[in-house]
């Protein structure tokens, strides 16, 4: 039980952290290669690392069950499937916020990443999960924070700022994918082959629309290492063990803090300035997404599935 308790809980603020000032890695990343080779060389990483961490763990479970590895039933099939899915989703997601750190700062990609703790809920509504009131309050509260946020004087909002909130929509279900395949597989395993395919996929997309650089990627070599061994081999994997027999309310909101480890990294490592109305956007977003966690006592006569996701 204590076990259990410190993976849902300590798990997802160390991923929370690792990806908060992972933010400052990939603003520094973007000023020397382009959205699909940073992302091809993490995965590629994170792969590596994660494939290594994997033939560990195999070992041990051999020698623990006497040379053979314990038998999963349809394992092989939901791995590939889950890996898949999830690799897909995290493909198109994280190459939008790197796409969009190149012209937004590091502590509002934060905030506008963390949005996915709204819509996650929301989405609950397709799979026949009525939310709670306070989900709605969180969905204006949310709006007014990102026009505070991302629009300009001008009522526009820049290119990378939607580049980062169509990314949240990619989170949305990468979180919804792990939340189906994580009882099924192994989670180690999971994201291991979740970053293959990732990598296949935005190598694909390098070769196809980008002229990748040796001596940029040398250039930001530790950036890269940063970003591929702990913000994905290592946080991705974090997220999907947290997930599993766990509240993903409680997840979900851990998960949020993202938002502010990212401001306080970029604010002290690469001292992004925001102004007052921005800072009051991010105040909005953080109420948003806190109040959208908060449980509420479902009704007597509620029907069953009631609640947030």
């Amino acid at each position: 039980m204590k076990v259990n308790r410190i993976r849902q809980n300590v798990f997802p603020v160390l991923a929370a952290l690792i990806w908060g000032t992972a933010f400052v890695a990939q603003s520094v990343g973007a000023d020397y290669v382009q959205p699909f080779t940073f992302n091809a060389a993490r995965a590629a990483i994170a792969f590596v690392f994660l494939f290594c961490l994997c033939a560990v763990l195999r070992m041990r479970r051999r020698r623990d069950f006497g040379g053979q590895a314990q038998p999963r039933p349809t394992a092989r099939r939901d791995l590939a499937l889950g890996g898949l899915c999830c690799g897909t989703a995290l493909t198109v997601a994280t190459n939008l916020q790197q796409k969009g750190l190149e012209t937004t700062t590091s502590g509002k990609a934060g905030f506008i990443t963390a949005l996915y703790i709204v819509l996650v809920p929301i989405a609950g509504i397709f799979l026949k999960k009525r939310p709670p009131k306070t989900i709605w309050i969180s969905v204006v509260l949310a709006v007014a924070g990102l026009y505070c946020l991302c629009v300009t004087e001008g009522f526009s909002i820049t290119r990378g700022d939607f580049y980062i909130l169509l990314c949240a929509f990619c989170f949305t279900a990468h979180i919804l994918v792990i939340d189906h395949f994580t009882q099924k597989v192994d989670g180690v395993e999971l994201s291991c082959v979740q970053f293959l395919v990732s990598a296949i996929l935005s190598s694909a997309g390098m070769l196809a629309f980008e002229t990748p650089s040796l001596a940029g990627l040398r250039a930001c070599i530790f950036p890269l290492l940063y970003v591929g061994v702990f913000s994905s081999g290592v946080a991705y994997t974090l997220q999907i063990l947290a997930q599993k027999d766990s509240d993903p309310t409680v997840v979900s909101l851990l998960l949020s803090l993202e938002s502010v480890f990212a401001t306080l990294a970029g604010a002290v490592i690469l001292k992004d300035q925001m102004s007052g109305r921005e800072y009051f956007g991010c105040v909005l977003v953080l109420i948003a997404v806190l109040l959208a966690q908060i449980p509420v006592p479902a009704k007597k006569d509620a029907a069953a599935g009631t609640g947030a996701v």
